[in-house]
């Protein structure tokens, strides 16, 4: 029997990193004002969220590049203090092209911080999040999907797979656009393929990394290195669409071969990797990011290159910008979804959303050019960079998400 329609403020579709990170950015707008939110999230959450996770993730586990904004942006939230308890820093960012001599060298310590950023496995960040979740009164559809949703006055209606039926002042979409709700909506995105595809594997390394992490730039695409706890780094090898076939089929002894000659020796020797994941790569930004009664946010909105590792953080800020426009608007009286609320959230995010679209795709349009002429302007810019300290620091802080 279908259940009676529920009428809540926010329905927040996707609990993944985002979605769940919108939630629990929310919780002074549910615990102090009473706002009523939703979540619908498809795929089945463990059953003891608050349980105690292993002291250290499986080799295997994916992992996240948090930026020193972002960190941030959770230390508000007050999660951070056990997010750090599993996130390894980042203290350093060698920047390299392959061939070439120009070098740049970011570091935390001439820039006054702790840190650049962290990376953070995201079996972790998941679970501290949910664990926070679970103290908040949000109405739950887990495992449910959408499978309709209606425009309709004041909002829209969400008929979900468990058989509820939401009305809702606001939907946010969180879903990675994955569940074909743009497209029931009509909201076009435009998408740009890199005919490239991004290789994720986590390695261990034959000396300790000190917190440094690398970004090198092949004739195949950019190739990054991520610090994690012990003598273990994180792999984003990006290949030539197709390519990364044969790389996927090696026995792991030759893998390590081939990605040791692709690196070189800096990170010391590679001495065992894990499973090895692949997908591929393009750019797609939703064409309205905001509607009446809808926010997009997340890869649903702009799915990016890994290059700069810039993805979740503008996401992270998405979610913080959405909660500033909605506490504004409460004090106004605006409804979440009302087109003054939006139109403030899209003035906050516009041009931020710009910069980094443009900055990641720039990187690649840059260093995916084979042109000698270009690339000993390339490595001489690298060095300059590495000279020009303000430059520099510049680029570091918007990298680190603290200017825009």
């Amino acid at each position: 029997m279908q259940q009676a329609v529920s009428r809540v403020d926010i329905a927040i579709v996707g609990g993944g990193l985002v979605g769940a990170s919108l939630a629990a950015a929310l919780a002074p707008l549910i615990e102090e004002q009473g706002r009523k939110v939703a979540v619908i999230e498809p795929a089945t959450l463990p059953s003891s969220i608050d349980a105690e996770p292993p002291v250290q993730p499986s080799f295997d586990a994916r992992a996240s590049a948090i930026a020193q904004g972002s960190c941030e942006h959770f230390a508000q939230l007050g999660l951070w203090s056990q997010l750090a308890e599993q996130a390894e820093p980042i203290h350093t960012i060698h920047i390299s092209e392959r061939g070439r001599l120009g070098v740049t060298r970011l570091s935390a310590e001439e820039l006054g911080v702790s840190a650049l950023g962290h990376v953070i496995p995201n079996a972790w960040l998941g679970r501290v999040l949910h664990r926070r979740l679970a103290t908040l009164p949000l109405d739950w559809h887990c495992p449910a999907r959408v499978e309709r949703i209606e425009p309709q006055p004041g909002g829209h209606r969400l008929t979900l797979s468990d058989g509820a039926t939401l009305e809702a002042a606001l939907t946010v979409l969180a879903d990675g656009g994955r569940s074909g709700l743009k497209e029931q909506l009509g909201i076009a995105s435009q998408a740009t393929s890199y005919d490239q595809v991004a290789l994720i594997a986590n390695l261990e390394v034959s000396k300790p990394h000190r917190g440094m992490a690398f970004e090198r730039f092949t004739a195949d695409g950019p190739l990054a290195l991520l610090p994690l706890s012990g003598q273990r780094m994180e792999l984003i090898w990006t290949h030539r669409a197709g390519s990364e076939t044969q790389t996927l089929a090696l026995d792991d002894g030759d893998f390590l071969a081939r990605l040791q000659k692709a690196f070189g020796d800096r990170a010391g020797r590679f001495r065992r990797v894990g499973t090895r994941h692949c997908y591929p790569l393009s750019l797609v930004t939703a064409e309205e990011p905001t509607r009446p009664g809808l926010v997009v946010l997340g890869n649903a909105a702009h799915a990016l290159h890994p290059v700069a590792g810039q993805g979740f953080n503008l996401a992270l800020r998405g979610v913080m910008d959405l909660v500033a426009a909605l506490e504004a608007a409460q004090q106004r009286g605006a409804g979440p979804g009302s087109a003054e609320t939006l139109a403030d959230l899209e003035r906050r995010r516009s041009g931020d959303r710009h910069n980094v679209i443009r900055f990641s795709d720039g990187l690649i349009r840059l260093f995916g050019i084979d042109n000698g002429w270009l690339s000993h302007a390339r490595a001489a810019g690298l060095v300059g960079l590495n000279l020009v300290g303000p430059l520099r620091r510049t680029l570091a802080r918007r990298a680190m998400g603290l200017e825009r």
